[in-house]
C-alpha cells in the first residue's frame, strides 16, 4: 500500500490475505453501507484481476454485491461510469452484480 512514507508500487502481486483484508474495511460514516464501502475501496485500490478475486471472496462471505451508496447507486453503476473499467464491470457482472435499474427494492 502506498502512503506518505511508502511510494506507490505498480504491478505488485497481492496475496489472498491482502485481498481478503478489504472484507474488514469499515466506513467512517455510519450512513454508508459497509458492503458498498468495501467494494468501492477494493475497486479503487486493486488491479482488475485482484478485484475479481476479491469479488469471489466477498460473495463467499455472504456480502451484498448490490449494496447501494447514498445516491442509490450500486458498485456496478459506479464502475460503469469510468472509461477504463470494463474488466472491473465484467467481473462484477459475472458474479451477479446489477445496476440500480436492474435491482428491485
Amino acid at each position: 500500500m502506498s502512503g506518505p512514507d511508502k511510494p506507490k508500487v505498480i504491478g505488485e502481486e497481492w496475496s489472498d490475505e491482502r485481498v481478503k483484508a478489504f472484507l474488514a474495511i469499515e466506513p467512517y460514516d455510519t450512513g454508508i453501507d459497509p458492503d458498498f464501502n468495501a467494494l468501492l475501496k477494493a475497486y479503487y485500490a486493486m488491479r482488475a484481476e485482484d478485484f475479481a478475486r476479491f469479488i469471489g471472496f466477498f460473495v463467499d462471505a455472504g456480502r451484498n454485491l448490490n449494496a447501494r451508496d447514498e445516491r442509490g447507486q450500486t458498485i456496478l453503476d459506479r464502475v460503469s461510469q469510468h472509461r477504463r473499467s470494463a474488466d472491473y464491470a465484467e467481473a462484477l457482472k459475472q458474479a451477479g452484480a446489477e445496476t440500480a435499474s436492474d435491482t428491485v427494492h
